[in-house]
This record gives structure tokens, C-alpha cells and sequence, in this order.
């Protein structure tokens, strides 16, 4: 999500679908992998179904000529500089962009008011200050929240109004400390986020990307608060999001990507979908709520992938699903999952890559307590990655990322 060096790399002799504007440099070139720890394989899946009262649509992606691969990984600031901000604040978008990311994740939910927010859930306890204002005493309330029940503060109990009387808060203080100085900031709007990220590709001469996450959609949409027709409306209003920048659309579950792939068909070439994908062991909600079997470990598998690429342009894989590690840390040999990816012109971005002692594997950890800092440790964790043909980094530090982007040697 942060600065591109403009210095390019080879792109590889098979060509795939570009997923990012001329004026960053993003994605890198396809490496291929060797084992698959996904069973199964030969099988083809089930056809995904459509969750809930959703009008089936149309799936299969429009046939078109790949462009030519873009020289670079992407670098994609995790909730904006969330190591560094509050995550999901206008002053970690901000920070992310200024310290190089060429794109930025605003994770989406919807207020009582139907207004999309970004929120890395619709529960607000622990990401802001509600619990202090006595006003909303009396909204705390527990939901189930796809099978799980929370007790809570919930955006959708809000209208915009109220929430923006509330301040962010870290959300993991005892891991950064330093975050717990910026209590000014309000729960900013996606339109927000779109009106700094227009405005700081003015200034930096970058066009800074937009990776939305719908959260939770099978929920919103069981409460009235669908989020697919206010998404493609609310990005088609901005000319920045409607032609100019790359937009990515992210989902953990299945169904509204599909919702939105027949929505848009090829009317928005500037949009990509990607399919995220949890531990291989979980499974997306809708799955689950329909009663399918399946989990995350057979979306990776090769008919899974190919299905994925009828609807979607990449996918968001758990990086323990590319690369495991050992009880002591140590790196194991790459999954195939980024070759079976490529093979079907699918672009991969993983997720997530942290600076801090407490996420990094045991041998990149510095000395200290889990706070510490140890950018050089990412730095080691993303380039096994990049090696491995990945195209594209989350990082919760887009400063670090842009150096190991900026740094590596395939």
C-alpha cells in the first residue's frame, strides 16, 4: 500500500490480468511453488451456493486479453499504518500513503442509517470510546455475529451523527503503547476515505488504491442493511473511484462476491474482486449457514481456484496457507497454492505482516517483550514471501513493506 520504486523487474513470459493502475507498480511476477497441503485436489467442489434472498446472477468473468503483469508487488496498508495509528482513522490512511503505500484498506460496515463506515467490526467496544460516554450506556447489547454471540456496542445501533461523537481508540494498546497518544479521531466515512486517498494522489503523484472489505454481509444483510448496492453506488459517484484508481473488493464469504460480479459484469474494469481465505481449517460464513461442508482448505485446492476465477480477479490467502512454519518458527517449503493462482490469472495478496515481536516468527523476533519493534524481522518474514511469487502485501506497517518490496532480490 505504499510508495512505488519505479525500478522494474522482468515480467514473466505468461502474461495475467493486471489489477493495478499505470501509476503505481504493484504486482509481481509469478513464481511457481511446489506442494499442496490441500486434499482432495482431483475433485471438483460443489457449485458455490448463493446465501440468503439473493438473486442468482451471472458469474463467469467476460473473456479479455490479460495485459502485460506489472513490474512490482503491490504494498497494502492493513487497516492504513495501523502499527503506527489507531487502525481504521483518516490519520492511518494518511500515515500509510505518506510512508509509501500504494494502497490503502478500509474494512467496511454500515451505521442505522445505511451510511458505510470503516470498522474492522461493527462491534466498537474495543476501537473506540463508547464505553465512556454515558449516553450510550443503554446501547450495549449481545448479538450473534455469524454463530458467535458478543456482548457489544454495534455500528448498526448508531446513526452516523452519533458515531462520529465517538473517538478511536487502539485496539491493541499493550502492543502499541505509542497509539494510545491519538484520541482525536473520528470513525471516518468510506467517503472519506475516498475523498484523502483522491486528494493525496494529487499531492504525492500517486494514484493511491482502495481495497474495501465488506464485513460480516451475510449478518448486515439479515438485519436489512445490505452492502452491495450502496458499495457500487457510493464508488461509482467519484469519478477517482469510477475510472481512475484500482479499486479491490474483499470478502472472507463467497456469495456477495459473486452478488457483485454479476452487478458489475465488465461494466467496471478498474474494480477487482478478490476472495479472502482464512486458515484452511475455517470455513466462510455463508458456507456454513448454508449447511455445506466445505471450508477454506477446499477453496485451496485447484478446482477450488478455478472456481474462484469464474467470479473473481485474486484471492487474499491467510499466508500460513503459502507458507508454514515449524514449531520453532522455521519456514517450511511453499504450498502451490500461488502457482495454481497464477495458473488461472489470479493475482495473490496475503495478509497479515506485522513489525512487532508478538506476530513474527520465533528466530525473526528481537529481544525483548512482544511490543518490541523488529522491522528488520518483517522485512525477512514479507521477502520469503515475495520469493515464493506472492504478488502482493498486507502490512499493518506500510513503511516496512515498501522497503522489502523496494529491497528484494528474486
Amino acid at each position: 500500500m505504499y510508495a512505488p520504486s519505479n525500478q522494474p523487474r522482468p515480467a514473466p513470459a505468461r502474461p495475467r490480468r493486471a489489477l493495478w493502475p499505470a501509476a503505481a507498480a504493484p504486482l509481481a511476477a509469478a513464481c511457481g511453488l511446489a506442494l499442496s497441503h490441500c486434499a482432495g485436489e482431483s475433485d471438483p467442489p460443489n457449485p458455490i451456493p448463493i446465501v440468503g434472498s439473493v438473486r442468482p446472477q451471472p458469474t463467469t468473468m467476460p473473456p479479455s486479453d490479460p495485459p502485460a503483469t506489472a513490474a512490482k508487488p503491490v504494498v497494502i496498508g492493513h487497516r492504513g499504518a495501523s502499527a503506527l495509528r489507531p487502525e481504521h482513522t483518516l490519520a492511518s490512511y494518511r500515515k500509510a500513503i505518506e510512508d509509501g503505500a500504494d494502497v490503502i484498506e478500509p474494512d467496511l460496515v454500515l451505521t442505522k442509517d445505511g451510511v458505510l463506515v470503516a470498522r474492522h467490526e461493527n462491534d466498537i467496544t474495543g476501537t473506540t470510546n463508547v464505553a465512556e460516554v454515558d449516553e450510550f450506556a443503554a446501547r450495549k447489547t449481545t448479538k450473534t455475529i455469524d454463530g458467535a454471540a458478543i456482548e457489544g456496542w454495534f455500528t448498526e445501533d448508531f446513526t452516523l451523527d452519533e458515531l462520529k461523537r465517538l473517538r478511536a481508540r487502539e485496539r491493541i494498546p499493550s502492543v502499541r503503547p505509542d497509539n494510545q497518544r491519538y484520541t482525536d479521531e473520528s470513525i471516518p466515512t468510506l467517503a472519506e476515505v475516498v475523498a484523502l486517498a483522491k486528494t493525496m494522489s494529487a499531492e504525492t503523484g500517486r494514484t493511491i488504491g482502495l481495497y474495501p472489505e465488506t464485513k460480516h454481509p451475510s449478518y448486515f444483510k439479515s438485519i436489512n442493511l445490505p452492502f452491495e448496492a450502496k458499495l457500487i453506488d457510493l464508488l461509482r459517484a467519484d469519478e477517482f473511484t469510477a475510472k481512475t484508481t484500482t479499486v479491490y473488493i474483499q470478502s472472507f464469504e463467497v456469495w456477495n462476491l459473486k452478488e457483485l460480479r454479476g452487478a458489475i459484469g465488465a461494466s467496471q474494469p478498474n474494480w477487482k474482486l478478490v476472495q479472502l481465505i482464512d486458515d484452511a481449517a475455517k470455513a466462510p460464513y455463508d458456507f456454513v449457514a448454508a449447511g455445506d461442508a466445505r471450508t477454506y482448505a477446499d477453496l485451496l485446492t485447484e478446482a477450488g481456484i478455478k472456481e474462484i476465477a469464474t467470479y473473481a480477479d485474486g484471492i487474499g490467502p491467510y499466508k500460513l496457507n503459502l507458507i508454514k512454519v515449524d514449531a520453532a518458527g522455521a519456514f517450511q517449503p511453499p504450498s502451490d497454492v500461488i502457482r495454481l493462482a497464477h495458473a488461472s490469472k489470479l493475482v495473490v495478496h496475503s495478509w497479515t505482516f506485522r513489525p512487532e515481536n508478538s506476530f513474527l516468527p520465533a528466530p525473526l523476533k528481537a529481544p525483548g517483550a512482544d511490543s518490541v519493534r523488529n522491522p528488520s524481522g518483517s522485512v525477512t518474514e514479507i521477502q520469503a514471501y515475495l520469493k515464493a511469487g506472492l504478488d502482493g502485501v498486507f502490512t499493518d506497517d506500510p513503511a516496512v513493506g515498501r522497503q522489502a518490496v523496494d529491497t528484494f532480490k528474486p
